[in-house]
């Protein structure tokens, strides 16, 4: 005759199981970000960020003066949509409004008159002031804005929205291009995010704890182009991807054979 649990024992492994899940639950320590004190007053952030010009930027260079005529040599004729160009830019009904310069892998662009400039590493102000100098010598008190179009950057891992963002003002946080992207999911590691960036050719790697306050002091809390950040997932996430079709027939027979072991025992 086949002996079944007493209904004691039972509720001693009932009482087991509940205990293992919730100790495998993930903690606040695991989840919360920021959960440092907060910094003093006497804390100073470093919010001196400034773009500098990379190979593979794609600029606008708009030169204007009070004396229109004097200025149009340096400035790329528009094109029209028939005459496509792979170095024209695009506005939103598709049709090609202006021309663009592209940085070479020397640094190097090429600009009408002047010919050769070499503006890889300058940032803004130090690249209009080199222009202004060179056109000195043909325009007086020359206005020089130049503008970087494909500025992106690329989240992957575990967020709500990976994908790769085109920034509009040059200037993005590691906190707003997470943002972008949705936040992290509840399965992201918030103490190891990975940041991806180039800088001379080579490429460069940090991690980032979200869960410290001190994160926005880190030298990379502002992002360059092209940078790639990427959220390990959690434990949890990493067992969850192992399950296949099996794990699922197997649980669910468990599940079935714990509910009939449970009625037999009450009746």
């Amino acid at each position: 005759m086949i002996k079944f649990l007493n209904l004691n024992h039972s509720v001693k492994l009932l009482s087991i199981f509940v205990l293992v899940i919730v100790s495998s639950c993930a903690s606040r320590k695991d989840i919360i970000y920021f959960q440092d004190e907060p910094l003093s007053t006497e804390s100073k952030l470093d919010n001196t960020f400034e773009l500098t010009y990379k190979t593979n930027d794609i600029l606008t260079i708009d030169v204007s003066s009070v004396e229109p005529a004097a200025v149009m040599p340096f400035n790329l004729s528009p094109v029209s949509y028939a005459n496509t160009n792979n170095g024209a830019s695009l506005n939103a009904n598709g049709n090609l409004l202006r021309q663009t310069y592209l940085v070479d892998p020397q640094g190097n662009i090429e600009f009408p008159v002047l010919g050769t400039l070499k503006i890889g590493g300058l940032t803004r102000a130090e690249a209009t002031e080199l222009l202004k100098e060179r056109l000195r010598e043909y325009v007086k008190d020359a206005i020089v804005n130049i503008r970087l179009i494909n500025f992106t950057v690329t989240v992957l891992g575990e967020v709500n929205r990976p994908g790769t963002y085109t920034i509009q003002d040059e200037r993005i946080s590691l906190s707003e291009a997470l943002g972008l992207a949705g936040d992290l999911t509840i399965f992201g590691r918030r103490d190891n995010v990975f940041l991806i960036r180039e800088v001379g050719g080579q490429k460069k790697y940090a991690k980032l704890d979200l869960r410290s306050i001190n994160v926005v002091n880190s030298p990379v809390y502002y992002l360059s182009q092209n940078d790639v950040i990427y959220v390990e997932p959690n434990k949890a996430q990493v067992r969850q991807s192992s399950y296949n079709q099996t794990t699922g027939v197997i649980i669910s027979a468990v599940a079935t054979l714990a509910t009939i072991t449970a009625i037999l025992i009450n009746n």
